[in-house]
């Protein structure tokens, strides 16, 4: 078998609560800025808790990068990850083709979601069938909510012609998407990928999570900001989020041969399964099959655990942090005291469950670009269980020249993934 290709991150889109763009994205991740808002449609139906991460803005841009016929067929999540990926295929270099352009071959995309298209389910779908009026639904209705609708679109806008799907893993999706994505690199089967998760703002995908009471219901929702509370000994849940993250995922041999900028390099990755058992169920994790995806994903990578020297965890806000923290330190084997710098992306624009994975890479992957380990917020109050990791969480954004990095995620399901990714020097 021919050696694996190396992958390297040469492009990079995002929709976030606090950011849309990487430089907006950026700027807050460093400011400490939350993108947490009161949601009044939330308190009009009675929700728990009425507070969310929604993108602000995007109906203002959205005209640049889709025509008003794209838009019409196209729902919440799917105009987020569109305008992700393309600015991350306009960031690697490449102009968008136009409609009588050749196919590309040797790209493609994996775009995943973990519940979007109820958005469009539940505000149209069902009222129109419950009311007899299925011939007023219009004609794209399907591609709207089929669970490839993402990645399908995004073949059509850039002519991907390599291989084009959706995955879902729940919170676990963005991060697999870009382990998927990248495994096709390395096995030669394409020389670029796009990759990233995707997630629409609604109620109807909310409500169910709101119902099951792991959504914070002790926040204040007249001060959303202090809402997200990652680590915090006062949270009694997350808070839902929304937006989207992709990559531009590319062979180094490609990269190089066409003189592209290059962020990071994928190091490795690994996903696994807990099996629902030894305390894995389908809302709660197994360690041993954490701590096995953390390993797994640093014995790829070819590193020592010592190397890594910041953590961008999956850090909710939920009982399973500080069950987080250990599954860390066990699968690094350090000391408590040791552990690597970490961090909550979710303190600032909450838990954007489907995409939440690829937003956070992004994240990651402009601390280790930029040299920074950003802050995480509402968590003064630590849980009394990770006290003994005090000094590895960042409360303001600290300046630091940092060359590797872990990212990983934590689904319902069972489901984990992690990927490790090293600043291009």
């Amino acid at each position: 078998m021919s050696e694996r290709r190396r992958v390297v991150v040469t492009g990079m889109g995002v929709i976030a609560a606090n950011g849309n763009g990487v430089e907006a994205f950026e700027k807050s991740l460093r400011e400490g800025i939350s993108g947490i808002r009161f949601v009044p449609k939330l308190a009009e139906l009675n929700f728990r808790c009425q507070v969310g991460g929604i993108p602000q803005g995007v109906e203002d841009i959205e005209g640049d990068y889709l025509s008003s016929e794209d838009l019409l067929a196209m729902n919440q999540a799917m105009t987020y990850a569109a305008i992700s990926a393309i600015d991350a295929w306009k960031d690697a270099g490449f102009e968008v083709p136009g409609n009588d352009s050749d196919v590309n071959w040797d790209a493609g995309c994996v775009i995943g979601s973990g519940l979007s298209g109820m958005d469009t389910i539940g505000e149209k779908l069902v009222p129109k069938v419950a009311a007899g009026k299925v011939r007023r639904m219009g004609s794209t209705m399907v591609e709207q909510t089929m669970g490839s609708s993402m990645s399908a679109k995004l073949s059509g806008l850039l002519a991907l012609g390599n291989q084009v799907t959706s995955n879902s893993a729940a919170c676990s999706t963005g991060t697999e998407a870009i382990y998927m994505a990248a495994e096709r690199i390395r096995n030669g089967l394409a020389d670029r990928m796009l990759a990233g998760g995707t997630e629409s703002s609604s109620e109807y995908i909310w409500g169910g999570f709101d119902s099951m009471r792991v959504t914070n219901s002790n926040a204040d929702n007249d001060h959303p900001e202090k809402a997200s509370r990652p680590m915090s000994q006062s949270s009694s849940g997350f808070i839902p989020g929304s937006g989207a993250g992709v990559v531009m995922l590319e062979s180094l041999e490609t990269a190089k041969a066409r003189g592209a900028r290059i962020y990071a390099e994928l190091l490795g990755g690994a996903v696994n399964c807990g099996g629902h058992r030894n305390g894995g169920s389908m809302t709660a994790p197994n360690s041993e099959s954490v701590q096995r995806c953390i390993k797994a994903a640093i014995e790829e990578s070819k590193i020592d655990p010592s190397e890594i020297d910041a953590i961008n965890g999956h850090l909710t806000g939920t009982m399973a942090d500080p069950m987080e923290f250990v599954n860390w330190q066990t699968a690094l084997g350090c000391e408590p005291e040791n552990l690597p710098y970490i961090n909550s992306t979710k303190s600032l624009i909450g838990h954007c469950l489907g995409a939440t994975g690829s937003i956070e890479a992004i994240a990651a992957i402009l601390q280790i670009v930029k040299g920074f380990v950003h802050g995480s917020l509402n968590c003064e109050d630590l849980h009394e269980k990770i006290t003994p990791y005090a000094k590895s969480v960042v409360h303001t954004t600290i300046d630091k020249d940092i060359s590797t990095i872990a990212k990983a995620s934590f689904g319902f399901g069972d489901v984990n993934s992690c990927l490790i990714f090293r600043k291009w020097v």
